[in-house]
């Protein structure tokens, strides 16, 4: 038998209908709740395992799921093989949109939960009941991909009163529509804020990053590719998302200077190597492994600010 692991939390678990990817968003005053209740797999389902969470719902829960169970399935036999029924949180969503969810008796309140199409909100432990609905309008109302219509939930439901205890971590996940043999392409978004003060906007904050990031490997790949102009643009809406990231600059620069447009390219080249000359040293480099003309690379570097080795 598990022991008792009091993941007292709200969270959100959902398929979108237009992509046919699953989520699940959470946050929780327990440390690193993203090891313990969010469980998604691509072409299967998401499910949260929450309250004093049985963390062998996760697994169990998805296997039942690709089996062809439906989640009212699931759940009734999930519950049924667990002397803890009374004190868990559950809820799944499969490849239909089916959802289920249980809020045990012995849940500590306020507790409760909330299913609409599609999604099902839970939580326990709350100031009061508004954090549920609130969550679930956000979810409903925000339009977008799936990871920005869970973040909103989240955020909405801290906005209502949250967790009585405060908070402490959160974790966003989001799988895809179909299993493709490779788990790295499976997971589209995993992402896990296991200790901070603010986990909501560590996570809002990861978020933006993981999506600049995003637009910069489709960047590179455009680039593989041959498309040049596409590639500078999908690179320019990276460094919009995150212009702290001296790399994505760099490498929108580099794309500029491939691409014959040097003279726009200059003036990046010279704030990144202003910030830190090290960026100098990598341009130097890339002539050795075929990633730049040694003359390009040269006259990058011929007027650069700081030519310290």
């Amino acid at each position: 038998m598990n022991p008792k692991r009091p993941v007292h939390t709200f969270s959100i678990v959902a398929r979108d209908p237009g992509t046919g990817e699953f989520g699940v968003a959470v946050q929780s005053h327990w440390f690193s709740v993203g090891s313990i209740v969010p469980w998604a797999a691509a072409g299967v389902g998401a499910l949260a395992t929450q309250s004093f969470a049985n963390p062998d719902f996760g697994p169990a829960g998805l296997a039942l799921l690709k089996a062809g169970r439906s989640p009212e399935q699931v759940l009734a036999e999930l519950l049924a093989a667990d002397p803890g029924r009374d004190e868990r949180q559950v809820a799944l969503v499969d490849r239909h949109g089916q959802v289920a969810a249980h809020t045990g008796e012995r849940s500590i309140p306020w507790a409760g939960h909330q299913m609409g199409e599609g999604y099902s909100v839970q939580a326990n432990i709350m100031v009061d009941d508004r954090t549920v609905p609130a969550m679930a309008s956000a979810f409903e109302k925000t339009r977008g991909p799936l990871g920005e219509r869970l973040l909103a939930a989240l955020e909405a439901g801290q906005a209502a009163g949250g967790d009585l205890r405060g908070r402490q971590s959160a974790a966003l996940r989001v799988v895809g529509p179909e299993a493709t043999g490779a788990f790295w392409e499976d997971q589209r978004i995993d992402l896990r804020v296991d200790d901070h003060p603010q986990p909501i906007e560590e996570l809002r904050r990861l978020h933006t990053l993981h999506t600049a990031y995003a637009w910069m490997n489709s960047a590179e790949a455009l680039m593989v590719q041959g498309e040049m102009d596409e590639a500078v643009a999908h690179f320019s809406r990276a460094a919009d998302l995150a212009p702290e990231q001296t790399e994505i600059a760099l490498w929108k620069a580099i794309c500029l200077a491939l691409n014959q447009r040097l003279e726009e390219a200059m003036p990046l080249f010279e704030r990144i190597f202003e910030h830190d000359p090290h960026w100098a040293r990598f341009i130097e480099r890339l002539p050795q492994v075929g990633m730049l003309e040694p003359a390009l690379a040269e006259k990058i570097l011929r007027e650069r600010p700081d030519k310290t080795q």
